[in-house]
């Protein structure tokens, strides 16, 4: 028809639909615009901004639609849809309700899952309380649309419930369908089982969570956006540790088409974690230029100024990092209190306290809160500047009073924190010795409780060193011993099992026992001592050492232990030299000499009569002993031998 007549409108839009039908949406757009003045808004604005739709062009689609003369029921499903991917919910929500209130079909299932979609859009992305549609939940998409809401409300118990249900719908209706394999229901399983998991996570149970994701990608769904997301909370599981696993589940997040199936919010968190993931590898040029693109995508978002300050400090830095931080606070004041913290941290860390604690007291919004005072007094004390600390806590108490002053027309404390304030600042002082600074705090509290026993006695003890009779007065409203004493019986309190000592009960006096006890009256025996040991050797006569306490080498009369005489060893000295014939051998001897005794461990006596053998015939004294010593040992050490 189109070779006969190319302008036949009827034929072009034939072959739109049928391009469409085959998934040619490129093609099918093209005749659209190369056929305009045939193809007119009014004939074809449909398909052509189903085409910008599908081709992600979603502004087209919308502008297609606007400029359309006739709305129809499905330029208003599309339009329903296009709002949705624009992420303006008010609008597609208001679309959706239009359409079920006006239509009748059997695709009204389908218009209520997707006005549940967008309910559970606003909760968590918009964190807009959702409101009760009053949808019967007889499907698994609306049960898991309605668990998604939840989610958002922070209701997570009842989440995972609903998403209980929503997978025992799904099998029970895709059971149902003969076609249906078990892998093709886990795979449409998959969804519901991220959002266990992401569940799991929020509780803090994130072995189980990381258990789950894992089992979805072994499943490896088609859904590109499914993996990108659980891919990301596995890296925000792993933060710095695992790296290498983060680094592959990264090219997840990089898959084609992942931009087009999340949310702007949903793809501006993997690239924050894609930065912190550099930065933990130590990819510091990389962490900045990712940092960086998302500074100028948000100027006013405070995360990738944090992540720059971060990347500064692991370079030690923290000058830098601090300057960059407080040219961001200068810019956007609505983000200062965040900033100073993170300020103040970093000045803690580079231990300057004073500077720290001054940034702190710069957060004007800050200041009277109890977290606030806390750490400041804390770092004031650690600092050992009290009158600072002090200042603290007067300027918060007296934030309170002006502000309940204005409300209740009263200076009368009425907020516990207030009260919580006062007292903390009464025991600060009377710790540190300002008994006069805490008077006033503790009246403020008595007047409050005059029943508080505790408060009137801190009270009096500070007025005894300032106004002793002021204390005096103040001691009247004391409560009596009497009143005070506990009625206790004290002989059942004794006779318990838990008692530890039990006063013997007196048994009968008689004769000489009473006569003496009436004699003695409250006379206490006293205890005989034991008499210490002497040693055995002990001389009452001789007086003992006054030094035997000290150790032998301190004392005084110690000269050390003499050295042995050198006894003689056989086989030293030069070779053939002999101990045994050495006094034979001196010159000075002569003849007539008396014989010497021979030497112990001589072989034989040598007479001075006897001729004398030359050294080198000699053999050595004592060489036999010698020699079976050595037998001996080596016997003894040898394991085995012949």
């Amino acid at each position: 028809v189109l070779q006969i007549s190319k302008d036949d409108v009827t034929a072009l839009q034939c072959k739109v639909v049928c391009l469409i039908q085959n998934g040619n949406f490129k093609e099918a757009l093209g005749v659209i615009n190369t056929h305009t003045k045939v193809l007119t808004s009014d004939v074809i604005a449909f398909e052509k901004a189903y085409c910008e739709y599908r081709l992600n062009r979603i502004e087209n689609a919308l502008k297609t639609i606007q400029s359309a003369s006739q709305q129809t029921d499905k330029l208003k499903e599309l339009y329903g849809q296009v709002l949705y991917r624009l992420e303006r919910y008010d609008d597609c929500l208001a679309a959706y309700r239009d359409l079920i209130r006006n239509s009748q079909d059997e695709y009204e299932e389908e218009r209520k899952t997707n006005l549940s979609a967008v309910v559970a859009a606003q909760s968590t992305w918009e964190k807009v309380m959702p409101e009760d549609l009053g949808l019967r939940e007889a499907t698994y998409e609306l049960c898991y649309n309605s668990a998604c809401a939840l989610i958002g409300q922070g209701k997570l118990n009842e989440a995972m419930k609903k998403l209980r249900k929503a997978e025992e719908l799904c099998r029970q209706s895709l059971s149902e369908d003969s076609d249906v394999t078990e892998e093709d229901i886990e795979a449409e399983l998959a969804i519901i089982h991220g959002q266990m998991a992401y569940i799991m996570q929020l509780q803090g149970r994130t072995e189980d969570a990381l258990q789950l994701y894992n089992q979805i990608i072994k499943l490896k769904p088609t859904d590109v956006g499914l993996l990108a997301v659980i891919a990301n909370n596995i890296i925000t599981i792993n933060k710095d540790q695992n790296v290498f696993d983060s680094k592959k589940k990264v090219k997840l997040t990089n898959a084609e088409g992942v931009e087009h199936k999340l949310s702007k919010k949903q793809l501006q968190a993997i690239e924050f974690n894609k930065a912190l993931l550099a930065m933990y590898t130590n990819q510091a040029d990389q962490c900045r230029k990712l940092s960086a693109s998302l500074q100028s995508q948000s100027p006013e978002h405070l995360l990738p100024v944090l992540i720059q300050a971060a990347q500064l400090c692991r370079e030690k830095q923290h000058a830098k990092a601090v300057g960059l931080l407080q040219d961001f606070a200068d810019q956007h004041p609505a983000s200062a209190a965040e900033i100073k913290l993170t300020m103040a941290q970093l000045k803690i860390a580079q231990g300057s306290v004073t500077k720290a604690c001054m940034i702190l007291r710069s957060i004007e919004e800050l200041q009277h809160k109890p977290g606030m005072v806390s750490a400041l007094v804390t770092m004031y004390s650690h600092e050992e500047d009290i009158d600072s600390a002090i200042e603290v806590f007067t300027q918060a108490i007296q934030w309170y009073q002006q502000f309940q002053a204005s409300r209740t027309r009263g200076a009368k404390p009425k907020s516990p924190v207030h009260l919580s304030l006062i007292r903390e600042a009464a025991n600060f002082k009377l710790k540190h010795g300002r008994k006069k600074e805490a008077i006033s705090d503790l009246e403020e509290l008595w007047k409050q409780n005059p029943k508080d026993v505790h408060t009137l006695a801190q009270l009096i003890s500070a007025y005894s060193l300032v106004d002793p009779e002021k204390a005096k007065v103040l001691s009247k409203h004391l409560p009596s011993s009497d009143t005070m004493s506990l009625k206790v019986d004290v002989d059942a309190l004794e006779n318990s099992h838990g008692a530890t000592y039990v006063r013997k009960k007196a048994g009968k006096l008689t004769g000489d026992n009473q006569q003496k006890e009436q004699g003695q009256g409250d006379v206490k025996k006293k205890k005989k001592k034991k008499k210490g040991k002497l040693p055995k050797n002990y001389d009452p006569k001789v007086t003992p050492d006054p030094e035997r306490w000290l150790p032998m080498r301190e004392r005084s009369y110690y000269r050390g232990r003499k050295k042995g005489k050198k006894k003689d060893q056989v086989g030293k000295g030069t070779q053939g030299s002999t101990t045994a014939g050495s006094s034979e051998l001196d010159a000075s001897r002569t003849a007539s000499s008396p014989p010497t005794s021979p030497r112990p461990g001589s072989a034989a006596a040598v007479s001075a009569t006897s001729n004398v053998i030359p050294p080198r015939h000699q053999k050595p004294a004592g060489a036999p002993a010698t020699k079976k010593k050595q037998q001996q040992k080596k016997k003894k050490g040898a394991k085995g031998g012949w």
